[in-house]
């Protein structure tokens, strides 16, 4: 896949995601923040990636692309950011070599030179040869993948395709693999790394004759697809976490309206009139209550810092700090952190509920174990057959009280006293919306 950044494309497909085809040409480039042009020579882009991608689509699908994108209501194997990564594979004479690296090693060991001759002969005509240090840092990020492996110690290194695993599998066992791959990506935390070996294995089974054995075996919508867009800046991040280094970027906080700002190129105008901020990053947290990812990071003027990572734009590298320093602020950081349900950081409360059993004949107690699962350090203090006192500290509770309300009937909160008439004020409000009209019903 490309490794460029695609800031612009990301926020455009959230907005199709969310908004489908509510807005029109001139609110979408409002909202992004960029020209009518500029944004209908993306959405052309976009529709040229997605013909080629999809060959199989309607007329009508392929013309709209809010249809395109859910041409398959649920087909898992093309996330939004797995279709961009794949858009930039089109496009991106990066993502054209390296697709020609790898399967130039899938049956032989060959070495750099001798794949910088193949990339001289192969490349297309419009696109420029690749010195040798170009190679070597192609396969230095291949081989930091996972992609290829090095095969020998002496020098000229030779390289080889890092088949092993799948080679070695029996047709079982790749079924197998390949249940156990579409059931977790689609269940756990959202990745494009479990869609795209998904759709390896798939390859691999059809290369068997055995793919009509796999497909279809399993149906999954997750509801929140639009966040896997915000996995683009999840490798940025987590190099940078583990190199001590700190992040620059722009940010669009979600209650702006802005989704995107075009940066000048003229160079009377390079000046960025937003402002950059600066943090060392410690933590991701996703919150799977509502399909967010957060960003959670030290900041040397205003100390803890959180940001929602939908809005983070333009994301680079800085300089590096001290370990003893790095360990300091996330010391502090996750002292902070230490009560909070997702990200708050305010005033530690404790919050008492008592929750009520399912019915007995079911045979599984189903609320208990998701209390104990999902309550994190929180303890059940009394217990009867029909039901059990939940305690648990946190930093405030904003964030702990949707997953309360999630319960429904099944739970009631008893303390603080406050909240117990918050969420009897909202039911009651919930129950109004379900009175009749008409007095005579």
């Amino acid at each position: 896949m490309a490794r460029e950044s695609f800031d612009k494309e990301i926020q455009f497909l959230r907005l199709v995601a969310l908004a489908g085809g509510a807005y029109n040409r001139q609110q979408f480039a409002s909202r992004l923040g960029i020209s009518v042009h500029t944004l209908d020579k993306t959405v052309r882009s976009l529709k040229q990636t997605l013909s080629l991608s999809s060959p199989h689509l309607t007329a009508e699908q392929s013309t709209e692309l809010t249809e395109g994108l859910r041409y398959n209501y649920y087909e898992s194997a093309d996330p939004l950011l797995l279709f961009l990564y794949r858009a930039k594979s089109l496009k991106e004479s990066e993502s054209i070599r390296l697709t020609l690296l790898v399967s130039s090693l899938q049956e032989r060991e060959l070495t750099a030179k001798d794949l910088q001759d193949i990339c001289s002969e192969q490349m297309p005509a419009d696109v420029p040869a690749p010195d040798e240090k170009t190679i070597r840092g192609d396969l230095k990020y291949l081989e930091e993948i996972g992609v290829i492996a090095r095969s020998g110690e002496s020098r000229p290194y030779r390289y080889r395709a890092a088949n092993d695993l799948i080679d070695q599998l029996t047709d079982d066992e790749l079924l197998d693999l390949f249940d156990f791959v579409d059931v977790t990506a689609n269940t756990q935390v959202p990745s494009v790394q479990g869609y795209l070996l998904r759709d390896t294995l798939k390859k691999v089974l059809r290369g068997r004759g055995i793919h009509a054995l796999a497909a279809d075996t399993h149906r999954y919508k997750y509801h929140y697809h639009s966040r896997i867009l915000d996995e683009a800046h999840l490798y940025t991040i987590f190099n940078a976490v583990r190199q001590r280094k700190k992040l620059h970027f722009v940010y669009l906080a979600p209650r702006k309206g802005l989704n995107y700002a075009s940066k000048n190129t003229n160079p009377l105008y390079e000046k960025e009139s937003r402002n950059v901020t600066t943090i060392l990053p410690l933590r991701v947290v996703f919150d799977h209550q509502y399909g967010r990812w957060y960003l959670i990071g030290y900041n040397d003027r205003t100390g803890i810092a959180k940001f929602r990572m939908e809005g983070l734009t333009q994301l680079e590298e800085g300089e590096s700090v001290p370990e003893a320093e790095f360990e300091n602020k996330l010391g502090r950081v996750l002292e902070q952190l230490e009560n909070s349900w997702v990200t708050d950081t305010l005033r530690t409360l404790k919050v008492v509920a008592r929750f009520y059993n399912p019915d007995h004949r079911s045979g599984v107690n189903f609320v208990r174990e998701r209390v104990q699962a999902q309550g994190q350090w929180g303890k059940i203090t009394e217990e009867s057959e029909e039901s059990f006192v939940f305690e648990i500290q946190v930093n405030g509770i904003y964030e702990i009280k949707p997953w309360l309300r999630s319960f429904g009937s099944s739970c009631e909160v008893l303390e603080p006293a406050w909240l117990r008439k918050e969420f009897i004020s909202d039911w009651k409000e919930i129950a109004s919306y379900y009175e009749p009209v008409r007095q005579n019903f």
